[in-house]
């Protein structure tokens, strides 16, 4: 007998990690898949199976939506809950940060609990859940989250709520922290670590790119789009009882990589020609967002748990770069 297809539903499917997600999910044959946001999305192109998933355009802050999307995918094996307003964008509108970021998800789980008890959902945090004072060197697993910016805090009330929902088993959650994806492709995001996709795409496209801050050595925890979509498969199919059920978040795994770092693996792969694209201009605003993020992360539970890390910046660089010669 053939097995039962995995319905899977992936909010916020118009934007870039849910397309990147659905594409590698696409290639197997056991995955049914809802699309689901704001706007139209998608279909991956390229895919082995593209008739294995179906679209869906709505307002997921909308109970009528959310009963119809629910219904669609009957029945429900899992969720991707990946819609959202990005740091800056909650920075600059509390209030629809509130709606889309705190309330939409709220409510989504409710009705999870109510249709699906017991479903698998991967409900996607930030590493923006942490905050000063940081510790000397690598933030580990026992540092207190203490997020600077609504964005952070945000995820973090949700990361609470998900933990008692699954601790009382209306839900069998993980809610993995993002690192800062790099390098994206596409268009800038109202993000404010977008510049760390930014200073290596647009010079690639021979446009400018502005880097906010004046400090070359300043430090972020980036991770590719290649090893980001590897380790939500991997989560897909973690075993529950492998965190305890009242402590469901996972720091996912990436690398340390300094501005400097990220300049010279773009000279060294697309030329040095490219560097006179980046601009460095100070924004106060947004460099008070970036330097409240933890440079470094402890990778140590993550790679226990089976999830897989980059090697350097050099190499993530070289990824895209190369991607962009096939």
């Amino acid at each position: 007998m053939p097995p039962i297809p995995k319905n899977i539903i992936i909010t916020g499917a118009g934007g870039f990690i849910g397309p990147l997600l659905a594409a590698r999910l696409l290639n197997d044959p056991e995955y049914r898949l809802i699309l689901t946001d704001l706007v139209e999305p998608v279909v991956p192109a390229g895919v082995k199976y593209p008739e294995h998933a179906k679209t869906l355009k709505g307002d997921i802050c909308d109970a009528g939506f959310v009963s119809t999307l629910l219904e669609a995918a009957r029945p429900l094996s899992a969720i991707f809950i990946f819609h959202g307003i990005m740091s800056a964008g909650s920075e600059a509108n509390w209030e629809l940060s509130l709606r889309v970021n705190v309330n939409s998800v709220r409510d989504l789980l409710v009705a999870l609990k109510d249709t699906y008890p017991g479903v698998r959902v991967i409900y996607s945090s930030s590493q923006a859940v942490y905050g000063r004072p940081l510790p000397e060197g690598v933030v580990s697993d026992a540092v207190t989250p203490t997020p600077e910016g609504t964005y952070g805090a945000h995820k973090l009330l949700t990361e609470a709520f998900v933990n008692d929902m699954h601790r009382r088993g209306f839900i069998d959650a993980f809610s993995p922290r993002f690192p800062t994806i790099s390098v994206r492709p596409g268009r800038p995001t109202n993000a404010a670590s977008s510049f760390l996709s930014g200073m290596i795409r647009e010079p690639m496209n021979g446009e400018e790119s502005v880097v906010p801050i004046q400090d070359r050595s300043f430090r972020s925890f980036l991770c590719s789009p290649d090893v980001l979509q590897e380790n939500l498969v991997r989560v897909l199919n973690l075993e529950s009882s492998k965190l305890p059920s009242h402590i469901r978040h996972i720091n996912f795994p990436g690398i340390s990589v300094s501005v400097q770092e990220l300049m010279d693996a773009l000279a060294k792969h697309g030329g040095e020609d490219k560097l006179k694209y980046v601009k460095e201009e100070p924004n106060p605003e947004l460099e008070r967002i970036i330097r409240s993020w933890a440079p470094e992360l402890d990778t140590t539970t993550p790679l226990k748990l089976g999830l897989v890390k980059d090697e350097s910046a050099d190499a993530l660089v070289k990824q895209y770069i190369d991607s962009l010669k096939l």
